[in-house]
């Protein structure tokens, strides 16, 4: 087995970078990961952090790789200049952009997902004026892989689509034609094709194959499904620093603020993620094992508070209100009571946004497959499997290794990948 293909995933997050090798049957053989130094804001974070862990990779693994592929936090947004040199800090996918709600109104239908003063067009809109062209704007998993192909042209569809990218006409809108940003927005990709060869200066400094493709990924919620081996019937939460619903659907669902559908290994996969999540607990109980603080909590009984735990001001999904307040009190004594409330609160949120979900056409799903560090608490599955009526299994299996599956696509059938210059 000498020469069986092996492949590479990074998983840019919220919180930090995971990489993960697969083998051509998709078994895991090496994970690392850091939480990023400095923030999701530094780009250069991000880049640093890849480049630990690729410098991890085991020696047996790291030349017998054929692909890289890269999945990154959706809506996460960089101006840069042609050559990738960002001109300032990112803007995090959580940060919405209420004053930009007029010209949104002007450029895009309204209820799509590049819409919402929460979506990626708005933040575009906010760094356009804030920098002189000519410029780029590339979303994060999308300036990483420019970074190992040296160029920064592409744009990988998924990761676009709240910039305004249209799935349905492959296209952006013509109102877009017109703007002067125009040029700005990448040349977009289909995820698991191939952008080119790893940059001969990327291969040298990394010491990795230079004949090692470089595969358009897809976002970070996307490649957490792809690791999930979801059944039509089973809905997939990811209980991640934010929570993310994904659903597979037979055709595109309604368009909706806050919504989303993507096409990820030929299908419809739909989905929306909202700001509150595994973030906003830390945020309360710094330096606590919250492990050991959910033993004390019984799922079976309710807390009897009523919170709504976002981190900030501003939610995105089930509900797309930029003006949003948390809801964090009253705090009682007992913090296993407090945590009690705050996991019945985004279990609420759960709630909601699968009945947002079906609202637009979605079938409500019989089961839930649930990833993410939450994935791992067996008193949250409870309240879980209690409140929304469903079972619920976990899946451990990390983003890094779904993103990796996209890279394997490419090795095992080039023949049915989208190469460098086609469409």
């Amino acid at each position: 087995m000498s020469q069986d293909p092996l492949v590479l995933g990074i998983d840019l997050g919220t919180s930090g970078v995971r990489i993960a090798v697969i083998d051509s049957s998709c078994a895991l053989l090496q994970t690392e990961s850091v939480p990023y130094q400095i923030g999701l804001h530094n780009p250069f974070d991000w880049r640093d952090r890849c480049c630990t862990l690729i410098g991890r990779l085991k020696p047996e693994y790291r030349h017998r790789l054929k692909a890289i592929a890269v999945d990154g936090t959706s809506g996460t947004l960089l101006a840069c200049d042609q050559q990738g040199l960002p001109l300032a800090e990112a803007m995090p996918y959580s940060l919405a952009c209420p004053n930009a709600v007029e010209q949104l109104r002007a450029l895009i239908p309204q209820g799509g997902p590049a819409s919402s003063a929460s979506g990626s067009l708005a933040r575009a809109l906010h760094l356009v004026d804030q920098h002189q062209a000519p410029l780029l704007l590339r979303h994060q998993a999308d300036w990483i892989s420019g970074w190992l192909l040296g160029n920064w042209s592409y744009g990988e569809e998924g990761n676009n689509l709240r910039l305004g990218w249209d799935l349905g006409q492959n296209a952006w809108p013509d109102t877009f034609i017109s703007q002067p940003w125009w040029d700005a927005l990448p040349d977009i990709r289909t995820s698991g094709s191939v952008l080119g060869p790893l940059a001969p200066q990327r291969a040298k400094d990394l010491d990795l194959p230079e004949n090692l493709l470089v595969v358009a990924g897809t976002t970070d919620a996307n490649a957490a499904v792809l690791t999930a081996d979801a059944d039509d019937d089973e809905g997939i939460t990811v209980l991640g620093s934010t929570l993310v619903l994904k659903r597979f659907t037979d055709q595109p669902l309604a368009p909706g603020p806050g919504t989303s559908t993507h096409r990820v290994g030929g299908r419809w996969l739909c989905g929306g993620a909202s700001n509150a999540g595994a973030a906003v607990l830390h945020q309360l109980f710094p330096n606590i094992d919250l492990a050991e603080l959910s033993r004390q909590i019984d799922p079976d009984q309710n807390s009897g508070l009523k919170l709504r735990p976002l981190p900030r001001c501003g939610e995105r999904f089930p509900v797309d209100d930029p003006q949003l307040e948390p809801i964090l009190t009253p705090r009682p004594v007992s913090d296993a009571l407090y945590l009690h409330g705050l996991l019945e609160g985004l279990t609420q949120i759960e709630q909601a946004g699968w009945q947002r979900l079906t609202s637009l056409g979605a079938d409500p799903p019989k089961k839930i497959v649930t990833l993410g560090g939450g994935a791992r608490n067996p008193q949250w599955r409870r309240l879980r499997e209690r409140q929304l009526g469903v079972p619920i299994r976990s899946c451990n299996t990390p983003p890094a290794a779904g993103v990796a599956r996209l890279a394997l696509q490419a090795v095992q059938a080039p023949d049915k990948t989208i190469h460098l210059g086609e469409n």
